[in-house]
């Protein structure tokens, strides 16, 4: 079935990588894509060069929270993947209002504009912190959402008021909500291209607290592969797990991108913790695997050594933006 996708926040890390998934040889045929794009300081056109001139997409500058805009393009599209959002939870604690802005306020008025022009399908991108922390094993999708930042109760919230619009009025939602992300064109204010900037640049590595705080690394392309699952063969109202397999400590981390490349561990420099600052995030991936047959295909030491190369080969385009970080 062809479709008339609206991708928001698609100039962004993840977004971007799911319009250039959609878009490019092996994506699905026939498929047009409508980017919405705020373009903040984390959304980038330059993500979109593969596929700027492909004659199924066009890209719309503007705000998830302008409805007259968010209504224009729903009545002309049949589905909805909402990757739009704040997402640096360090932001969230210095202020937290642009977070329930977009991300509450946002998906709420993308999925009003749904209801109102009879959108098919609507897909909402979300993040394992909603969880919270977990001192053992690993979050289910019916597990109590306990967020701890700013950041993590607004995605939830959106979470619920998305799901809330599939029990209340049929509306075919879907939820995804993944692990950490890394890959090409991620903002160095998130912590592998931060720290991979680091070395590069000779600065110290910044390793919050004692480095002991977990986290489940997945691949860029793999997410977008799993979103596309969902997008084309997940339930209406289910949500979605979707994790890399591959769970480190942030100082076990800075030791690896140390390794790759070739610097001195000393340059490791612990600073005061973050407020709120979950200890381990760890997501079960199973039901994604079973209904859908995802599995993570990237091996992820491979992946981090093409991440690292990736950014020593583009210092053009991040070192810029170190100054907003």
């Amino acid at each position: 079935m062809t479709s008339r996708i609206l991708v928001t926040g698609g100039a962004g890390f993840i977004g971007s990588a799911y319009v250039r998934a959609l878009l490019g040889p092996s994506g699905p045929p026939g498929v047009t894509v409508t980017v919405l794009d705020k373009l903040t300081y984390a959304g980038s056109l330059t993500r979109l060069d593969p596929v700027r001139d492909h004659p199924r997409l066009a890209f719309v500058r503007g705000d998830v929270c302008d409805a007259v805009t968010v209504r224009r393009l729903a009545a002309g599209h049949d589905e909805i993947v909402n990757f739009a959002a704040e997402s640096h939870v360090d932001r969230s604690i210095e202020d937290g209002s642009a977070f329930a802005r977009t991300n509450v306020l946002g998906t709420q008025l993308l999925l009003d504009a749904a209801l109102r022009h009879g959108v098919r399908t609507f897909v909402q991108i979300s993040t394992d912190e909603v969880y919270g922390s977990l001192p053992e094993g690993a979050a289910r999708e019916e597990d109590q959402l306990r967020p701890s930042s700013p950041y993590a109760a607004s995605k939830a919230a959106a979470d619920l008021v998305a799901l809330a619009h599939h029990r209340t009025h049929g509306l075919d939602v879907r939820v995804t909500r993944c692990s950490n992300n890394f890959g090409p064109f991620q903002h160095p204010e998130k912590v592998i291209p931060r720290f991979v900037g680091a070395l590069l640049t000779g600065a110290d590595l910044p390793v919050y607290g004692d480095g002991g705080q977990v986290r489940d690394w997945l691949h860029v392309d793999d997410h977008v592969r799993a979103v596309e699952l969902v997008r084309t063969a997940g339930r209406p109202g289910e949500t979605y797990n979707i994790g890399g397999g591959t769970s480190l400590t942030n100082l076990d981390l800075a030791h690896r991108l140390i390794g790759l490349c070739g610097a001195d561990p000393a340059r490791i420099t612990h600073v005061t913790d973050r407020k709120g600052h979950d200890r381990r995030y760890a997501v079960d991936h199973g039901k994604i695997s079973a209904e859908l047959g995802y599995g993570p295909g990237v091996d992820f030491q491979e992946a981090l050594a093409a991440t690292v190369d990736w950014y020593r080969r583009h210092r053009s385009w991040w070192e810029p933006l170190l100054t907003a970080v």
